[in-house]
Order: structure tokens, then C-alpha cells, then sequence
């Protein structure tokens, strides 16, 4: 059985993402979640970007972006987009933030935060911004979906459209003939793309307190272990602490 020592550098982060203790969150632990991913969801814009200048007449680049980019595939969801509204995926996320009145500080936390993880992502190259799109689409981040999908209470409007707007994407990129991960296959990418993926874990442990004093995943030949609070972590709770949020 394979305990983990022949799997990718880029896997085992995806395996500490699922991990995560999703169903043991609450609501509002959730709502942050919503936040850091909203965050991600303009980073996966922008790679994807990145991958369509790189690669101009690639008419599968071409179709993942009418499926993500000025497109009306989430539409309509109350609140957010009306019948046939066209939108980038990230302002759907924007939109559903804006289902809920948030304190100000907790805002300013979640904004420094999410402009800190952007200007990491902006730091590396663009051919490999734009090959991490392979790794996100052909089964990354469905697996980082439905692990969220776990969680069970999603009570309020900024929930259920943040449910949908995940349980969507599952299907976008579940097809295996047609789906996003099928039409970007033929890109390569190596271990290089390996700050992305752990950018995105540290933005989740970074945005959702809860999941940085909880988390729980499997080891090599243990049932599980702690994980260690990270350096980027601490300078979380030091921002957060120094913005005032109330969490």
C-alpha cells in the first residue's frame, strides 16, 4: 500500500488540503473559507490568463476560458446573477461575499491577507503560473471540492451560493472526455508549480483560524499527525491581531 513515499510533492499538498477537518467547521468558519477562495479564484484567472498568452490559438485554453471568464454558467443564482448574466468566476465569488455584512476589521484582515497570497503568485514566472492550470483542473482541485463539499451546514445565502458555486465546478471538471482537466491534459508541468499549491494551503490556514488550530492530516505509517503551525501562519495571527479582526 502506498504510504505516501512514491507519491508527488504536489499530490501530498493536495492530500493536506482534503484532509483538513471540513466537517468539524462552522459556519462562519466556512465564510472564511468563501473569502480565501475568493482570493484563489482571481489567481486561477489570472494563470489562466497567463496560459492563453503563452499559447494564443490553443482552442482548448480557448474553451476553458469561455467556461470561466465572462460566462453565464453559474447564472442565475439569487443575490448574485440574474438568467443569463455573464461573469468571470472571481466575481461570482465577489458577489457572494456580498451576501453578508462583515465588520470592517474582519474585511481588512481577509483584503491583507488575500493581496499578500496575489503578490506571491505574481512573483513567479508565467509559464509556470500558467502550467499550474493543468494540476488544478485535471483533478486537483475537484478533489479540494468535494472534500469542502463535506461540510454540512450551509445556512445562510453566502453559503448556498458558495456550495453552488463549488459543486458546479465539480461538474465542469469531472467529465473526463469533455471536462476542463480533459481539454488541458496536453500541457506539462513538473514541481515547479509547487509554490502555487502550497500558497493555497497556507492562504486557507491563513484565512480560516480554525483550520490552522485543528487541522489534522495522515502521515507515512501513522493514523495522523498535527500540522505544524507554519511560519506564514504565525504572521497571520500577528496581522490579525494588529487589524483587530473578531473571528
Amino acid at each position: 500500500m502506498d504510504m505516501g513515499f512514491n507519491q508527488k510533492p504536489i499530490d501530498l499538498v493536495v492530500d493536506e488540503i482534503c484532509a483538513f477537518p471540513w466537517t468539524s467547521l462552522s459556519s462562519d468558519d466556512m465564510v472564511d473559507v468563501a473569502w480565501a477562495y475568493y482570493f484563489f479564484s482571481i489567481q486561477f484567472r489570472e494563470s489562466l490568463g497567463e496560459a492563453r498568452r503563452l499559447y494564443p490559438t490553443d482552442v482548448s485554453l480557448q474553451k476553458i476560458e469561455a467556461e470561466e471568464c465572462d460566462t453565464s454558467n453559474l447564472s442565475p443564482w439569487p443575490g448574485v446573477a440574474a438568467v443569463g448574466e455573464r461573469m468571470n468566476h472571481d466575481e461570482f465569488m465577489r458577489r457572494t461575499l456580498a451576501l453578508m455584512s462583515f465588520a470592517p476589521a474582519r474585511v481588512a484582515t481577509h483584503e491583507a491577507i488575500g493581496r499578500r497570497y496575489l503578490a506571491a503568485t505574481h512573483a513567479l514566472e508565467p509559464e509556470i503560473r500558467a502550467a499550474s492550470l493543468v494540476s488544478y483542473e485535471d483533478g486537483g482541485l475537484e478533489r479540494v471540492f468535494r472534500s469542502i463539499l463535506t461540510f454540512t451546514q450551509w445556512d445562510s445565502d453566502l453559503l448556498r451560493a458558495f456550495r453552488h458555486f463549488l459543486s458546479e465546478h465539480v461538474r465542469f471538471d469531472s467529465d473526463s472526455e469533455q471536462g476542463h482537466g480533459a481539454l488541458c491534459r496536453h500541457l506539462a508541468y513538473d514541481d515547479r508549480i509547487l509554490p502555487l499549491w502550497q500558497g493555497f494551503r497556507d492562504l486557507l490556514l491563513q484565512a480560516v483560524p480554525a483550520l490552522a488550530s485543528r487541522a489534522w492530516l495522515p502521515v507515512a505509517g501513522v493514523p495522523s499527525e498535527r500540522i505544524p503551525e507554519t511560519a506564514d501562519a504565525k504572521s497571520s495571527r500577528k496581522l490579525t491581531n494588529q487589524v483587530g479582526a473578531d473571528f
